[in-house]
């Protein structure tokens, strides 16, 4: 396959480094800011950010229906913190999951840890945690790949991807090389 061209809603939130991972493993970046923005993508990234804040950027640019019909004709999704909120049933209704926010506490509580993700290889992945989200109930579709003290905080269900946490801050690439091996799986599909 060709390099896949992965789109990054660029509403808010470190874009800029999902970019870097991203083509640091062979894809191509865009950054999507508008409906026009999403045509002829391979994949789509919702990065962290604040969900309010993306909500809003997200309705004044009509990105809403476009993001659903997306998704509808089976374009893999990444959801990362705040993407992944916004995935979930009283967002956009993309995922069979509702999202608790700030789950583990303001922003004074944020942490680090080592996970075990299901379905990601070499150990465990370092993890950042800021004002995080977790997954507080889901459809039976949905896969729970990792947990912090009992709770959802990696989801897979279908082709789409969603975890709680940020690996563009910690330079850890293996989440990124997950959703591409699904952004692949499906464009070979495609043939």
């Amino acid at each position: 396959m060709e390099a896949p061209v992965v789109g990054i809603l660029a509403l808010q939130g470190d874009f800029a480094a999902h970019a870097r991972m991203l083509r640091d493993l062979g894809a191509v970046p865009r950054e999507v800011r508008t409906p026009a923005g999403l045509d002829g993508l391979d994949g789509l990234v919702i990065p962290g950010g604040e969900s309010t804040t993306m909500t809003l950027g997200i309705e004044r640019e009509g990105l809403a229906e476009p993001l659903r019909e997306l998704a509808e004709r089976g374009t893999p999704l990444f959801g990362t913190c705040a993407g992944l909120i916004m995935l979930d049933r009283d967002h956009l209704g993309l995922m069979d999951l509702r999202a608790e926010r700030n789950a583990f506490g303001r922003q004074v509580r944020s942490f680090e840890a080592d996970l075990e993700i299901a379905g990601v290889p070499g150990g465990p992945v370092r993890a950042i945690f800021i004002r995080a989200p977790w997954v507080a109930e889901h459809g039976d579709g949905v896969e729970v790949l990792a947990e912090v003290d009992g709770r959802p905080v990696a989801v897979l269900e279908g082709d789409r991807l969603a975890i709680s946490f940020h690996p563009e801050l910690s330079g850890e690439p293996r989440l990124h090389a997950r959703f591409l091996e699904l952004v692949r799986a499906r464009a070979g599909a495609r043939r």
